[in-house]
């Protein structure tokens, strides 16, 4: 996965990056190597952000987050975009 997606999908940073699980791993082990599971996400926060964390689990690495890919899209346009005045 990382070899075809090697930076965070939201930041777009290259540093501590990890597969993140949309559906978490220890509640759905059979989903573990699913590429349609699976989303790039850092640890280092490019723009000051651990998206891993705040994003795929919101801050609590014990929660899913069930919009994982539609929160990362928003805020990847607003990273990349700046947000509309």
């Amino acid at each position: 996965h990382l070899k075809r997606f090697p930076t965070c999908a939201l930041c777009g940073g290259d540093k501590t990056i990890e597969v993140h699980h949309k559906r978490m791993y220890s509640r759905n082990p059979e989903l573990e190597l699913d590429p349609n599971n699976l989303i790039t996400l850092c640890e280092s926060g490019k723009n000051g952000i651990v998206c891993h964390r705040a994003f795929g689990h919101l801050g609590n690495y014990q929660r899913e987050n069930p919009d994982v890919v539609e929160d990362v899209e928003k805020w990847h346009i607003k990273l990349t975009q700046g947000c509309p005045e």
